[in-house]
């Protein structure tokens, strides 16, 4: 009698140990490897805290939490994170790319989440760059893989690279570099923080573009996941609320 007694009971165990296990695995966390610079305030910096914060981080937070993921933020600079994203260690990028149809090629993009406006940047003292045409031989700072590079070389610049704005801005404010080319929100953000940069805006584009999540070809599950999201989020005034805390005004439209 005892030893049925005691099969029973390890049976039981044995049942129960199963139905654990089991249980875990269903409930294991998803994860949603977000990649972003950040280095490219106010869209995606670290704060004085070391935290990465910023307005495309946010948008990615709300997006995974909508969805049902978790973060996992790998931040590189913008080389160095477009490689890591084509070797797989990230599965979408929230950084401000613009939806090009060149990178529409190799990539799929999400619906746009912010639009922006393409800035002409100069040293304040300079006064040989009136406007984008006066930009042919003249040394532009650019992230060399940035659709602003491709822009400044429509134009005539010759590149200077760096591995972002500040970097960018920089070496236009000591005059390693003639101007740069970025979008207006970025510049106006720097000027808030840099108030002293001997730097001015001179012309701003009037033509807009749109910046949407960027994902691997074929993902299409993700992609729509992503989309319903995003269009929550706007229909909700989520990214309203989060355009407004960075910039004092709406660019996710």
């Amino acid at each position: 009698m005892k030893k049925k007694l005691i099969l029973v009971t390890a049976l039981a165990g044995l049942f129960l140990l199963g139905g654990c296990q089991s249980g875990n695995s269903a409930t294991e966390e998803k994860v949603l490897r977000v990649g972003t610079e950040g280095t490219y305030a106010p869209f995606s910096y670290r704060n004085e805290e070391n935290e990465l914060v910023g307005y495309d981080v946010e948008v990615a937070e709300a997006v995974a939490e909508k969805i049902g993921y978790q973060v996992e933020f790998v931040d590189a600079p913008w080389d160095s994170m477009l490689a890591a994203f084509d070797a797989e260690k990230s599965d979408v990028i929230f950084n401000q790319v613009s939806i090009t149809d060149e990178r529409k090629e190799k990539y799929d993009f999400t619906i746009p989440y912010s639009v922006s406006h393409a800035s002409l940047i100069t040293n304040e003292a300079d006064d040989t760059i009136q406007s984008f045409d006066d930009l042919k031989g003249k040394k532009s700072a650019q992230s060399l893989t940035s659709n602003y590079a491709v822009l400044a070389e429509e134009y005539g610049a010759e590149l200077v690279s760096t591995d972002g704005f500040s970097k960018s801005a920089e070496l236009v404010a000591n005059g390693q570099a003639d101007a740069t080319l970025n979008d207006d929100v970025t510049y106006y953000d720097y000027i808030n923080q840099q108030p002293d940069a001997p730097l001015k805006l001179v012309q701003v584009s009037d033509e807009t573009t749109e910046v949407g999540a960027m994902l691997h070809k074929g993902n299409e599950e993700l992609i729509e996941e992503i989309n319903q999201a995003l269009q929550e989020l706007k229909d909700d005034g989520t990214l309203t609320k989060l355009s407004t805390k960075y910039f004092d005004k709406d660019i996710s439209q």
